[in-house]
């Protein structure tokens, strides 16, 4: 049983089946058989009570023809083609009610109905203008009492408007459920998106790490080197793989909404950094961490991870200064490197790789910003957020 009030916005999937409705077999065959008894009473009316051959043959034919043009209108949407159906549906309908007053009067208030949804507002809005003036022109002409006549029209121009107004209404709730249907994509995309930065962060910043240790421990087996030295780097690569898997789970705890302090989090990336290299990490922190939202915190802790990976990537055994500091409005994050490699390492670009991208897409969904410099032979990511 839904529990949605009366007032709640309708769902993409609440239209779909409001929609789908219209379209069950049965139901279109009422509305069809309805307006068809709606649309052949007057004529019939005619032959029966005015037995006359000349109005039957003139009324019959005419009326077949007329309801034929309404229900092939109706029957699909084809706006160009309907123009000319529904103008001979109008065009048949005044010929009716020229032939006996008010026989085909149904048929004009049927155009002004069908022609919002099956031509498109600008030939809908001539059509009916046309309807309106055309009726009481035809009633004068056919010696139709004004009287009555006049009040006919007025009823034709207020179910002008209101059939205006539903279609209005109609395409109002088509589109906000078209809307709500595109942003239902665009936030799942983003959370894919999302998704994947928190996965890359995690295995490139663990397995990146354990890559290199292990592969060190291949050339010193390789090249005859100390097995005990071997052993320490294999030692650290497990260690590395069980800070990755904790670094997992501590990921979707905060997926979850369960956040570990960025303090100890920016701590224990440090202390990894010395422990894989064996270079320096300065730590310094001077933001009031409170005062930032979760998900500059994530923004933060996750460009300081990508960033310490770089250095071991692309820097191996240099040393790195981490600095947290509050200004103004802004929170800054400086991870910089002095460019004092022990081995050999790939040329960095600045700007380049997946993950300087996505740590700018998220300092841009925060409103903050992301800069990378190579100074003096060192290299350095500047972060910002708001505060």
């Amino acid at each position: 049983m839904s529990t949605r009030g009366p007032m709640s916005p309708l769902r993409p999937a609440d239209y779909r089946e409001r929609v789908a409705f219209t379209l069950r077999p049965a139901v279109r065959t009422t509305l069809i058989v309805l307006l068809v008894a709606y649309l052949a009473y007057g004529p019939i009316t005619v032959v029966v009570t005015r037995p006359s051959v000349v109005q039957a043959l003139l009324t019959l034919p005419l009326a077949v023809a007329t309801l034929g043009c309404v229900l092939w209108a109706l029957a699909r949407d084809a706006p160009r083609r309907n123009v000319w159906l529904l103008l001979l549906a109008l065009a048949g309908g005044l010929a009716l009610h020229a032939i006996e007053p008010y026989t085909g009067v149904a048929f004009c208030f049927v155009v002004v109905f069908v022609s919002p949804y099956r031509l498109g507002l600008r030939r809908a809005l001539v059509l009916t203008a046309l309807d309106i003036l055309a009726l009481p022109l035809v009633s004068y002409a056919a010696g139709a009492e004004m009287g009555l006549a006049m009040g006919t029209t007025t009823g034709l121009a207020y179910s002008a408007v209101f059939a205006f107004m539903i279609w209005h209404l109609s395409m109002a709730k088509r589109q906000s459920a078209e809307i709500a249907a595109a942003r239902a994509r665009e936030a799942v995309l983003s959370e894919r998106t999302r998704l994947a930065r928190e996965v890359h962060d995690i295995l490139a910043h663990s397995q990146s790490a354990q890559i290199l240790h292990l592969e060190g421990a291949r050339m010193l087996l390789k090249d005859g080197g100390d097995p005990a030295v071997a052993l320490d780097r294999v030692e650290r690569a497990v260690r590395l793989a069980r800070a990755g898997l904790e670094e997992t789970r501590r990921a979707l705890d905060t997926l979850r909404g369960d956040e570990l302090p960025l303090v100890e989090r920016l701590e224990r990336l440090a202390a990894e950094f010395r422990a894989t290299t064996g270079a320096a990490c300065a730590l310094s922190i001077e933001a009031d961490l409170d005062a930032l939202e979760t998900q500059a915190r994530l923004a933060v802790a996750r460009t300081a991870q990508e960033a310490l990976t770089n250095v071991c990537k692309h820097a191996p055994g240099a040393s790195v200064s981490v600095a947290l500091r509050h200004l103004g409005r802004w929170c800054e994050l400086e991870v910089r490197d002095d460019g004092k490699a022990t081995r050999p390492a790939d040329v960095r670009g600045v700007g380049a790789g997946y993950g300087l991208i996505g740590m700018r897409e998220r300092a841009e969904l925060i409103g903050g910003s992301l800069t990378t410099s190579a100074e003096g032979g060192g290299f350095s990511v500047v972060l910002r957020v708001p505060a």
